[in-house]
Order: C-alpha cells, then structure tokens, then sequence
C-alpha cells in the first residue's frame, strides 16, 4: 500500500511537522500507517473468510471430519481449521463440540492447534508484511505442526485425559448450505465486527511496541539478545512469546520491526507461533476441559515444533527472502 504510506508521510510532515528520517516521525509514521493497512486488510479478509466459513459451521465440519479416519482426518481437521479465523481461546468450544460428537482427540487437537495457527486472512496479512514465499511456507509448517501433534496425541492414547463432562456436552445440529445469500452476508458482517471488536486492542499494542522497536531501540540490542547467530534466540522468542495473548494480526507488526532490525526469520516465527498457539489464557482455559497430563503433552508437543521450525527457518530463511 505504498499509496497509504505517501499519504501518511505528508499527513506527518505537514501536520507533526515531523521529518520521517527521525525517531518520533518515524514512529508516528510506523503507527498511523499500519494500523490503517492492517484494519483496512482485516475488514476486507475477515469479511472474505467469514462467507467461505458460513459454508462450513461447526455441524458440517463435524460431519466432514466424521466421515474420515487416520491420518486423513488429521489432515482435513488442519485444513477446516484455517477457515475458521478463531484465536486459541475461542477454539476450545468447539474443540467441546467435535469431543462431544464422538470424533476422536487427536483429530480434534489438530483443529485446535490450526485454528488460531494459521488462518486464511494470516496469508494475506504475512505476505503484505514480508512475502508471499514466507507466508505460504508459515501456513505449510502451521498445518505439519497441527497433523503432527494431533496424530501423536492419537497414538499415545490419552482418551482417559479429557474430562468426562466433556462427552457429554450437548450436540447441536444444522447446516450451513441452507443459509440464504443475505444470511451468508449478515454472518459475514457480525463476524467482521466481532473478531474487530476482539483484535482491535492487541493490534494498537502490538503496532506500538513494533513501532517503538523500529525507531527507539538500537539494533545492536536487539540482535545482541534475539540474533540468528545465537543459539539461544528461538529458545527465548518462544518462551517469551508463550505467555502473552493476542492474535496473530497484533503479532505482525512486532514481527516486521524484530525482522528489519536484524532479528532471523525463525525466530520471529517462533514468537508468533508461541504467542497464537501457547498463549497463558488459552492454556487455563484448556485445563478445564482436559487433564494435566495431556495439557503437558501437548503444550510440549507444540512448544518442541515451534523451536523446531524456527531453528529451520533461521537456517534457511535466506532461502525465502
């Protein structure tokens, strides 16, 4: 959107009075302009994805996933997963609905590991940040991670694990090809006020502490503490992206500073990936459905795939940039 960032640069300019080559004109600059590019992309790609998803409502997706076994249902659970733009928190719900419904855990987890991981609108948004390259090949280890994990929770056998009101939970049925053209639209419009009415907060914050990244924090610091040279950057990115809450939408522009200030591609990855997948409220909220012994296994699942991924990419990375 190089149009936006004229129009910003002459709003900063000639309102600030503010030169975009300092730091408080750049900040400015950095703030104003992705706030509007990412709330521009999230209304028109929520909007998008939202009337794909009205084809697919939690009762046709059960039924879909119902109809596969093995690895197969894996597969397909990761893939209706990233048409179901939900963070992690939000997922758990319908994880209750697909457990309930009879439909095994390990297809199940690789729902909940996709759903909030990766999303058709995070193509768009990654690939206007960075590139194409990188966001197909986020989507592609996103939905490796989520079937790996949900065919190893199936293997261990962890059925006992999930609390047993969680079988027992109501089933609820419809369709979601019966909706009518205006329905299909006024899903699409409530969807895109609900998940901006969510998103919103996180993605000021996450454009300011990228914001302040780019313009106030040398460089030498952050490559000092996150480099790809160092061992330990995708260990501390993924434990210090686990405990925060937000969607991926508030994560990218940290990501686009922590690359440009000489941070490696996976370790950036891995911050997201910690941040979407491994967030502290979605972790509490999944511990009243399942017991902790499963809840381990699979926050080890993940967090193990995440600091893989991003020891790979950062291997590599030059490969996608």
């Amino acid at each position: 959107m190089q149009w936006l960032s004229d129009l910003v640069g002459l709003l900063v300019r000639d309102l600030f009075g503010l030169e975009l080559s300092g730091r408080a004109g750049g900040s400015i600059h950095f703030f104003i302009y992705d706030v509007i590019k990412i709330f521009i992309l999230l209304t028109v790609l929520i909007f998008s994805v939202s009337w794909i998803q009205s084809y697919f409502p939690p009762e046709r997706s059960r039924r879909i996933l119902g109809e596969r076994k093995g690895l197969g249902a894996n597969i397909m659970a990761a893939l209706l997963g990233t048409i179901t733009p939900f963070c992690s928190c939000s997922s758990i719900p319908l994880f209750i609905g697909f457990t309930s419904a009879g439909l095994p855990i390990g297809v199940t987890f690789s729902f909940l590991i996709s759903s909030p991981l990766v999303d058709l609108a995070s193509i768009i948004l990654l690939a206007s940040v960075f590139n194409w390259t990188i966001a197909i090949a986020y989507v592609v280890v996103g939905l490796v991670l989520a079937v790996i994990g949900g065919t190893m929770i199936s293997r261990m056998r962890l059925d006992d694990q999930v609390e047993a009101f969680v079988f027992t939970s109501p089933v609820t049925t419809g369709d979601g090809e019966s909706l009518t053209r205006r329905e299909r639209f006024s899903f699409a419009r409530e969807q895109v006020a609900e998940i901006f009415n969510r998103v919103w907060p996180y993605v000021l914050i996450g454009v300011g502490i990228g914001a302040a990244i780019h313009n106030w924090i040398p460089q030498h610091l952050i490559t000092g503490l996150l480099g790809k040279d160092h061992w330990w950057s995708v260990v501390l990115a993924t434990i210090v992206g686990a405990p925060m809450y937000a969607d991926i939408f508030g994560t990218l522009p940290i990501a686009q500073a922590l690359v440009a200030k000489g941070v490696g591609i996976g370790t950036t990855l891995s911050f997201m990936m910690a941040v979407t997948a491994l967030s502290l409220p979605s972790m509490i909220m999944l511990k009243r459905v399942v017991k902790l012994r499963l809840l381990l296994v699979f926050i080890g699942i993940i967090t193990f795939g995440i600091i893989l991924i991003g020891y790979l990419f950062n291997a590599f990375g030059h490969l996608f940039l």
